[in-house]
């Protein structure tokens, strides 16, 4: 129940975002778009914004995923994208590692690449970038994050005209295939169910 009524508080809230705010990617909603093939929908949404945390570059450079690791590299080569780490003794520091290993009461252990992007944006007042509302939901409401979703991106990626609603359709297709988890059946679904 409590889930349920976090996920549906932050799927009201609406991403609030400026021209300057950093966007703090984490693994599985960057990994979205790489297994698409589209990060250039990112460097066209968001240039020089997209921050991409270490521990997110570590899980992307996988020998068993090198086209990923290829395609961040990629975005980091144009300059459209940074990678970022936590430097000890820092408040990021400190928040990630509470995440990765001692959570408050109530919550559970996250992975490195959550925690980072967390982390990284609340001490940083940037936008995380997740789809992993399971993990992610209570700390988005706890920190007042701003939060943005593969949903809302191709969503302000068809509002600019960078996308057509099919275009949309057949991504969101694509990314269902390399089991990325969107939380809809389509992107006309999605659309539908976050109508303003």
């Amino acid at each position: 129940m409590l889930f349920a009524r976090i996920w549906f508080t932050v799927m009201r809230r609406k991403a609030v975002t400026c021209l300057t705010e950093p966007l703090f990617f984490d693994t599985d909603c960057l990994s979205a778009f790489l297994w698409v093939n589209d990060q250039s929908l990112l460097s066209q949404l968001y240039p020089g914004r997209i921050v991409i945390p270490q521990a997110v570059y570590t899980e992307l450079s996988n020998p068993k995923i090198t086209h990923l690791k290829a395609r961040v590299d990629a975005l980091l080569s144009d300059h459209s994208a940074k990678v970022e780490s936590i430097e000890m003794n820092t408040p990021e520091y400190e928040l990630y590692r509470k995440l990765t290993s001692k959570p408050d009461p109530g919550h559970v252990i996250i992975g490195n690449g959550e925690a980072a992007a967390i982390a990284l944006a609340k001490e940083q007042g940037g936008i995380l970038a997740s789809n992993n509302l399971k993990d992610v939901a209570a700390y988005v409401e706890e920190f007042g994050l701003q939060h943005i979703t593969t949903g809302e991106i191709l969503k302000e990626a068809l509002e600019k005209g960078l996308i057509t609603k099919d275009i949309g359709n057949q991504l969101w297709q694509d990314m269902l295939r390399k089991r990325r988890k969107l939380g809809y059946p389509s992107f006309a679904n999605y659309l539908e169910a976050n109508k303003e």
